[in-house]
C-alpha cells in the first residue's frame, strides 16, 4: 500500500493509492499520517477499502512528506563500505548513529535551501524507515515487525559545518529543508527485500550516485536493532540509512551544489524526487 500527504505546509491531507492506480482521500480514516497517528493507521490497515474512498486529483498539488515532523530522525553514517572508501575513512565496526532534527523534513519537491554562509552543500540518497511501533532492546528477530514502511530521503550535508567547524556531525545536517522525503510512504508488505533496492541521484541530469541498498554494511533489521539497544524508538520515526558512493565530497576534485541547481534521486519502488537548490 502507498500513502502520500498532499497540500500546503501545515495543512496537508492523507491520501492512498487504490488497485486502479487513483489516489483516494483517507481522512475519513485518519486526520493525518505522522507520530501521532501511526499506530493507528497500521491497526486499521486491514480494515478498510481504499476502492471504496473518495478520489482524489493530486494533479498540481504539492507533495508533502510522506509523514508528518516525527519526534525523532535518525541517521546512520558510513553504512555503505565504497562510500567509507571515497570519504578515506575505516569501514565502521558498528553502525555510527547520529540525528537531525524534525525541522530538517520536507516535501520531495520543495527547494533545498542553501543560506549564504554555506560552502560545501553535499547530496545523498538513502533508504528511509518508519517505523510502526515503539522498540526498546528489543530482539534481532523482532525488529521487522517494528516498520511501518519505506520512503526515499536525501540526507542534505553541509560538509565545511560538518568536518571543519568543530563539534560534531549534526551540525552540517541540521538546517531547514535538509531532509527531503517521499513522495510516497511504502508499507513493508509492498517493500519484500529492503536490501535489493536499486537507487540514484542526479545534478542537474549529471548521474552522481548510482548504487543498492544491497551492499549497506548493517541491513534494516539489523540497525533497527541496534538503534533500540541506546534509544527508545517511536511510532512515526524516521531512520536515514546510509548512502553509496558518489557524494560530493568524494568526487576529485570535490563537487558542491550551487544556487539553481536541480538534484533528482530514485530508489526502486518508493518514488522519485526533484529539488531545486534555492539560495536564501
Amino acid at each position: 500500500m502507498q500513502f502520500m500527504r498532499i497540500g500546503q505546509p501545515g495543512s496537508e491531507r492523507p491520501v492512498v493509492q487504490a488497485q486502479d492506480g487513483s489516489w483516494r482521500d483517507m481522512s475519513s480514516i485518519v486526520s493525518d499520517i505522522g507520530p501521532d497517528s501511526i499506530e493507528g493507521l497500521t491497526a486499521a490497515l486491514g480494515g478498510f477499502d481504499p476502492n471504496a474512498l473518495p478520489v482524489v486529483d493530486v494533479t498540481g498539488q504539492r507533495i508533502g512528506a510522506p509523514i508528518a515532523r516525527p519526534r525523532n530522525i535518525w541517521c546512520i553514517g558510513l553504512n555503505y563500505s565504497d562510500h567509507a572508501a571515497e570519504a578515506g575513512m575505516p569501514v565502521p565496526s558498528e553502525p555510527i548513529m547520529f540525528a537531525k532534527p524534525g525541522s530538517t523534513l520536507c516535501g520531495p519537491n520543495d527547494p533545498i535551501l542553501r543560506p549564504a554562509h554555506a560552502a560545501k552543500l553535499d547530496w545523498e540518497v538513502e533508504l528511509g524507515i518508519i517505523i510502526g511501533k515503539p522498540a526498546l532492546g528489543i530482539a534481532p528477530e523482532a525488529a521487522m515487525d517494528h516498520v511501518f514502511g519505506y520512503v526515499a530521503a536525501n540526507d542534505v550535508s553541509e560538509r565545511a559545518w560538518q568536518i571543519e567547524r568543530g563539534g560534531q556531525w549534526s551540525k552540517g545536517k541540521s538546517y531547514p529543508s535538509f531532509c527531503p522525503c517521499g513522495p510516497v510512504l511504502v508499507t513493508r508488505d509492498a517493500i519484500p527485500d529492503p536490501q535489493a533496492l536499486e537507487m540514484e541521484l542526479t545534478v542537474d541530469g549529471e548521474v552522481m550516485q548510482r548504487g543498492s541498498t544491497a551492499t549497506m554494511i548493517f541491513g534494516v533489521a539489523h540497525l533497527i536493532e541496534y538503534l533500540s539497544r541506546f534509544a527508545l524508538l517511536e511510532p512515526g520515526d524516521l531512520i536515514v540509512t546510509g548512502t553509496p558512493p558518489g557524494v560530493g565530497m568524494g568526487k576529485k576534485p570535490q563537487r558542491y551544489l550551487k544556487g539553481g541547481e536541480r538534484v533528482e534521486l530514485s530508489i526502486a519502488g518508493l518514488g522519485r524526487q526533484s529539488n531545486l537548490v534555492t539560495d536564501i
